[in-house]
């Protein structure tokens, strides 16, 4: 810690409560709780506190509580305290400050300023417990026409699809970003709920091939543990150019979270930062992503849906709009909002546009040009409910990746430390004694909770808007309303205002 930054949190314990069991001694991967012999009582160091809130939950007798410190540094409007200690630390180590999870400033939330419309009585609503609600979606390009052969006969021309029981898919997480009990949570989640989890860019570990019915694998422009095996053993293929937390940045795992197992799975060397570049070195046009697109369909005969991930970034529409033309199938599109292990901060903080402003320019892009139907749109960064999901559709999504929100689902608290390699929840760690916390028997089991329910909201509110399906659904921003939103902002997002006739 350096010197001239105070404590951020300060350890409250009470005394009478606390029966010195060393249990916040044992669950701290930090060493913040100690017990002191001479005093016969625990103490707390509140420098190495992350709030991780372990040992608040953990605690048996309720004993402690985390509160945010209330020292301060001199007021001044211009010079915050956060930003003065961020020039304390690279003071410090002369070192890039390197941050985790997604964009924490305030900035605006256009989710929470769109409003769902619902039907009343000339387009009734629909009740989901008694009527059916179709939330399946296919993702991948769509034929433009039915062609029939001469005995009235389809003729099946559809490309490779991904079909998802729901619009919801789980984000591109690495192993070694995160723990092999992790990997395994989300991949039997992802079995079990008929939909899909992401590798990342740290390759597939040997243990989960036999999940790759619902595993979508990715290249990075690392190639960490790309293989031909790898690519084989997938239901689809994701080109990742860029992500929603760090746009135009590769990809950072320190070095303290490769371990011998995902040393292997990436083909790296163990305990070695593994940075990936932040250009493909073979991509400096759509034309050359195109190639790469059509080498792994030819790779795969053709038989897997390929996606490419981009972050999202004033000129998205026209990125997508050459994405779609290059020969993919899917295109996912992540937000400045997106979740990451380990991202400069001042990238993550400063860099991309929200994914519901890129999301609803992408959506019109492509219907303008009459392409919308030739590629699929998945929408990432910062999902946080079901409610977003629907939003998300109605601007122009086919499905949505959640990444943060799964972590939650495990006992993630955002404490933002993941880049330390010392995740207290066995979440975002390699360390075999804090991998262990993470029970997958149970980790599976939430993250199955939270998308059927998830699932269940979704119909509730498609009921409440008279619609029956997702793909009725899917960029009918009629269902929408902004609130408090500006003559641009509800230009761009093609919004009405509430109260606003048609």
């Amino acid at each position: 810690m350096d010197m001239y930054i105070p404590a951020e949190y300060e350890v409250v314990r009470n005394a009478e409560n606390c029966t010195v069991c060393r249990s916040c001694e044992r669950q701290c991967a930090n060493g913040v709780h100690t017990f002191d012999k001479d005093l016969g009582k625990m103490t707390a160091d509140g420098t190495k506190c992350v709030n991780c809130h372990r040992c608040v939950c953990l605690c048996p007798t309720h004993a402690i509580k985390i509160v945010k410190s209330d020292d301060t540094y001199r007021l001044n409007a211009n010079w915050s305290m956060q930003t003065m200690n961020e020039v304390y630390r690279q003071a410090n180590s002369g070192g890039v400050l390197l941050s985790s999870m997604g964009n924490p400033n305030d900035y605006p939330k256009y989710f929470d300023k769109i409003l769902i419309n619902a039907s009343q009585v000339t387009n009734p609503s629909i009740d989901p417990l008694r009527e059916p609600m179709e939330t399946t979606v296919y993702l991948g390009k769509k034929d433009a026409e039915i062609k029939r052969d001469g005995n009235g006969n389809l003729i099946d021309t559809l490309a490779p699809q991904l079909k998802l029981n729901m619009p919801i898919m789980f984000s591109a997480m690495s192993y070694g970003s995160i723990s092999y009990n992790a990997h395994a949570s989300l991949a039997r989640a992802a079995e079990e709920l008929g939909v899909f989890y992401n590798t990342g860019e740290g390759g597939l570990h040997k243990d989960f091939y036999k999940y790759g019915k619902n595993t979508i694998v990715q290249v990075a422009s690392g190639r960490f543990g790309v293989h031909a095996d790898y690519l084989e053993a997938a239901a689809a293929i994701e080109i990742k150019m860029g992500q929603g937390a760090k746009p135009g940045i590769g990809g950072h795992l320190p070095g303290i979270k490769i371990s011998d197992d995902v040393s292997k799975t990436r083909m790296i060397p163990k305990g070695v930062d593994a940075i990936s570049p932040a250009p493909h070195h073979d991509i400096y046009s759509i034309e050359d992503l195109r190639q790469l697109i059509y080498t792994l369909k030819e790779a795969t005969d053709y038989r897997k849906p390929i996606i490419v991930k981009i972050a999202a970034v004033h000129n998205v529409a026209a990125i997508a709009s050459g994405i779609a033309r290059s020969g993919a199938d899917i295109i996912a599109i992540d937000g400045f909002r997106g979740g990451t292990g380990a991202a400069p901060t001042r990238i993550r903080d400063n860099v991309g546009i929200p994914i519901e402003l890129a999301l609803a320019r992408v959506d019109e892009r492509l219907r303008q040009e009459g392409i919308r139907d030739s590629v699929s749109v998945v929408a990432a960064g910062s999902i946080r409910s079901s409610a977003d999901v629907v939003k998300a559709i109605a601007l122009g999504a086919d499905a949505c990746y959640i990444g943060t929100a799964t972590l939650l689902a495990l006992g993630c608290h955002l404490c933002r430390s993941c880049h330390t390699g010392k995740c207290n929840w066995g979440i975002a760690t390699q360390l075999p004694d804090l991998v262990k916390r993470l029970d997958p028997d149970n980790g599976y089991q939430r993250l199955v909770n939270l998308v059927t329910a998830w699932n269940h909201e979704i119909k509730e509110m498609m009921g409440g808007m008279g619609l029956n399906s997702i793909e009725a659904l899917r960029g009918n921003r009629l269902m929408l309303r902004g609130v408090g939103l500006n003559e641009t902002e509800l230009k761009v997002l093609g919004l009405l205002h509430a109260g606003e006739d048609m």
